[in-house]
C-alpha cells in the first residue's frame, strides 16, 4: 500500500510551448525573361508596380502592411432554453425537473442513498430513444430516462418520464446490475476508506506526498471501478459484491501523484472496507 504509482497511471506529461518569431523582409525576385523579351522594360515596370503598392500600403490602403486589421470576434454560444426540441440534448432545466418528477413520495420515503439518507441515489439522466412508431414523427414526445440506486434494497431503479406531461411512463427494478459509480458514491467510498484502519497506507502516502494529513475526499481526485466477487480471490466478507454496491478506488493527490489502493475494496452497501487476498 505504501507505494506511490509513478508509471503510466501517474504520469503527467507537460507540453512545451514553442514560439517561433519570424523577421519580415523585403525580397526582390527577378524572374528569368523569355527569349527575345525586353528585360530592361520588364524590370522597370515591375519596380514601378512595387513602388505604387508600397505607397498604397504605407497610406493604409487595402492589403498593404499599414492596413488596419479588424479585431477578432468570438461569438458567444446561444443561451440555452428551458426546453429542448426533438432529439436535442436535455437542457439543465429539463434534467433538474425530471430528477424531481421521477421520485414520487413513496420512492422518497422507502429508498436510501449512499450516505444512508432518505431517497434513492441519483446516478444519471439521459434522453430516451423514441418508440419505433415515433421515429419519423417530428412532434414525438421528449422523454428522459432517470437511473437511481436504492441502497436499502440494493436495486437499480430506472424510470422513464414524459418531459411534456411530467408523467412517469415506466419503472424497472433490477438486482445485481452495477452501472458505473457517481461522483457522490466515489466521495463516500473515499470517506469510508480514510476513516478505516485499512486506510492507514493511503493516509501515509498522502502525508509523504504533501506533508499534510488526509482528512477529506476533497483532497483527492477519484476514479473507481465496480468490483464483483470472484470466488477464491477475496476474503469472505466480499462475497456479496456484485449484489452489493462495491468498488475499488484509484485516488490521486490533487496536483500530485497517484496512490496505489487497488488491493482495497469498499462495500458501500455494507459500509465496510476489506483487503483482497494477495496469495
Amino acid at each position: 500500500m505504501r507505494t506511490i504509482v509513478h508509471r503510466h497511471l501517474g504520469k503527467v506529461v507537460a507540453g512545451a510551448a514553442v514560439a517561433v518569431v519570424g523577421t519580415a523582409a523585403m525580397v526582390a525576385i527577378t524572374l528569368p525573361g523569355t527569349a527575345g523579351a525586353d528585360d530592361t522594360g520588364g524590370t522597370a515596370r515591375a519596380e514601378q508596380r512595387a513602388a505604387q503598392e508600397g505607397a498604397q500600403g504605407a497610406a493604409g490602403g487595402p492589403g498593404g502592411p499599414g492596413a488596419a486589421v479588424p479585431p477578432g470576434v468570438v461569438e458567444q454560444a446561444p443561451a440555452e432554453g428551458e426546453k429542448g426540441t426533438g432529439r436535442d440534448p436535455l437542457t439543465d432545466d429539463e434534467i433538474a425537473r425530471v430528477e424531481t418528477l421521477a421520485v414520487d413520495r413513496r420512492m422518497a420515503a422507502a429508498a436510501e442513498d449512499v450516505e444512508g439518507d432518505r431517497g434513492p441515489q441519483r446516478l444519471g439522466v439521459d434522453l430516451a430513444e423514441p418508440a419505433a412508431d415515433e421515429l419519423d414523427d417530428p412532434h414525438a414526445p421528449r422523454r428522459a430516462v432517470v437511473t437511481f440506486y436504492d441502497y436499502r434494497t440494493d436495486a437499480l431503479v430506472t424510470r422513464t418520464v414524459d418531459l411534456g406531461t411530467g408523467k412517469i411512463e415506466g419503472t424497472t427494478t433490477q438486482h445485481g446490475v452495477q452501472p458505473p459509480l457517481s461522483a457522490a458514491e466515489n466521495a463516500e467510498a473515499a470517506r469510508l476508506l480514510i476513516a478505516d484502519p485499512l486506510g492507514a497506507g493511503l493516509r501515509g502516502d498522502f502525508k509523504d506526498a504533501t506533508g499534510k494529513d488526509l482528512t477529506s475526499p476533497e483532497q483527492l481526485l477519484l476514479n473507481s471501478a465496480v468490483y464483483r466477487a470472484a470466488p477464491g480471490a477475496q476474503p469472505a466478507v466480499l462475497d456479496a459484491c456484485g449484489t452489493h454496491r462495491c468498488l475499488r478506488l484509484f485516488p490521486k493527490v490533487v496536483n500530485g501523484p497517484w496512490i496505489d489502493a487497488r488491493h482495497l475494496v469498499i462495500d458501500l452497501s455494507a459500509r465496510k472496507v476489506a483487503a483482497l487476498d494477495r496469495g
